[in-house]
């Protein structure tokens, strides 16, 4: 869902380029809802995550899958997790509060946007990994 909003700022991709007031009233607002104004279902996100973090936990411990599966898996996991704790979601409040310049809003829209293409990439290798172990099984 995110990327609906993120996606805006590809078409502004120069450095230089500032983000229009409507673009960031766009993103901004959106990140206002989903960070600060949608709770407790803002906890939910965070949820799944713990849970998927967990399950992988649970499946090293008792799971017949192989440890490599399950490592590269931690892994490919645990970066985007990390990375939303670390940076996105603190970027999506700051955003989403709208109390900083219009050059430093759109930095951080910016950001946002580069955090969720790059959990993209992490969340298809997983995907893709999954899916090859479970045809070749």
């Amino acid at each position: 869902m995110d990327l609906i909003f993120d996606v805006q700022v590809l078409r502004y991709r120069r450095a230089s380029d500032q983000l229009p007031e409507p673009v960031l009233a766009s993103i901004a607002g959106y990140y206002h809802r989903a960070t600060t104004t949608s709770r407790p279902m803002s906890r939910l996100i965070a949820l799944v995550m713990v849970i998927l973090v967990g399950a992988l936990a649970f499946a090293a411990l008792r799971g017949p899958e192989p440890r490599w599966l399950l490592a590269a898996s931690a892994v490919l996991a645990g970066i985007p997790v990390g990375l939303a704790a670390a940076h996105t979601v603190p970027c999506a409040v700051r955003l989403g509060n709208r109390v900083d310049s219009p050059a430093e809003q759109t930095r951080l829209a910016r950001a946002i946007c580069r955090d969720h293409l790059v959990c993209i990439g992490f969340m298809l290798v997983f995907l893709l990994l999954w899916l090859a172990y479970g045809i070749a099984r």
